[in-house]
């Protein structure tokens, strides 16, 4: 009962604390707006007659038109990175598996890169959203098909089996570059930095139900992944088709980068960070793990995109270089109590 009312804490805290982020983070920036005008305008919004509207004229379009769309779109991206690290880390079987990291993140954004350089605009407004998925899905089999052997993944060909597609898509990347005009350029810059300047409706309308499909299934794997860390034999015993679970999985952290990085570009190590955390305040349990991680990404990155925006004045830094400047030491953090745990890689 203990074990229970912790979870159900863990969850209602990190939701209390999301919904107040949220709150605080669209009323901050050149025009502030106290959070209880933020909320008495959402509430007035959906037809309850609570709480005060900002009282500045331009204040409930400036919230609807510009802060609500980024503020949303960063839940959304914090909360798919974070669940696709939580069920790569369950696949793989090791703590040091992220989208960001061993490549993924950067093979869909190249895919997406291509699309912006040559303009390809087959299915309108999904056409980016489409291709980072196709990136994403290829460069994640590509990860999984080379860093096996003999029926089992192991910690440093997996890293290295990253540093190497990381390298690969960086090259893709300048060669893009090469290639595109001056807005391109500019695009695919906007890529590699990651940022959620100027995020409107349109981009949260097709991020949103990817994201929402991505974390469903995610949440329909919970159990096999849970069966699956006893082992491959273990889990074969009690009736987990091993093989597909793990095609499946991958094909879920394929839809959940491409949600993240369809419209803001590469943002490294929030599917890192929050999955590890979560799992030492909760334990391994995926059932938990997953939507606490959701919930732990989203609050991660609104108070990133919160920071962001307040860290310089009159300047909007990229997202990315704030989450890989925090993301870095951890994970070199990360390495060496995996090293100590494993007793040694050599």
């Amino acid at each position: 009962m203990r074990g229970i009312a912790a979870r159900v804490g863990l969850i209602g805290g990190l939701t209390v604390a999301l919904i107040i982020a949220l709150l605080v983070s669209a009323g901050v920036g050149q025009l502030s707006i106290p959070p209880a005008e933020v909320l008495g305008s959402v509430l007035h919004r959906i037809g309850l007659d609570i709480g005060p509207m900002p009282t500045h004229p331009r204040g409930d379009a400036t919230l609807w038109e510009v802060r609500f769309p980024r503020v949303v779109l960063a839940a959304l991206v914090g909360a798919s990175l974070a669940t696709a690290g939580a069920v790569m880390q369950g696949v793989f079987g090791n703590p040091l598996a992220e989208p960001g990291v061993v490549g993924v993140s950067s093979g869909a954004a190249v895919a997406a890169g291509a699309v912006i350089v040559f303009d390809i605009a087959l299915l309108g407004t999904w056409t980016i959203a489409a291709a980072a998925f196709l990136g994403g899905l290829v460069t994640t089999l590509l990860v999984y098909l080379l860093s096996r052997d003999g029926g089992r993944t192991e910690v440093v060909t997996l890293v290295l089996t990253g540093i190497a597609l990381n390298a690969m898509t960086s090259a893709g990347l300048a060669f893009l570059l090469f290639l595109g005009d001056q807005q391109a350029r500019e695009e695919i810059v906007f890529w590699t930095l990651g940022s959620l300047n100027g995020t409107r409706w349109a981009a949260v309308a097709v991020v949103a139900p990817i994201a929402l499909v991505g974390m469903v299934a995610a949440l329909m794997l919970a159990r096999p992944l849970d069966l699956l860390s006893l082992g491959d034999r273990a889990a074969r015993h009690v009736g987990v088709d091993v093989e597909r679970l793990r095609l499946a999985a991958i094909v879920v952290v394929a839809l959940l980068t491409a949600a993240a990085v369809s419209f803001c570009g590469t943002i490294a190590f929030v599917g890192l960070v929050v999955p590890h955390l979560i799992r030492m305040l909760a334990g391994p349990g995926h059932r938990m793990l997953i939507p606490a991680s959701a919930l732990g990404g989203a609050l991660l990155l609104v108070s990133a995109d919160l920071w962001a925006r307040t860290a310089i004045e009159n300047a909007d830094l990229p997202i990315g270089l704030l989450t890989s400047l925090v993301g870095g030491p951890f994970f070199f953090w990360l390495i060496r109590r995996s090293r100590r745990s494993a007793g040694g890689w050599a």
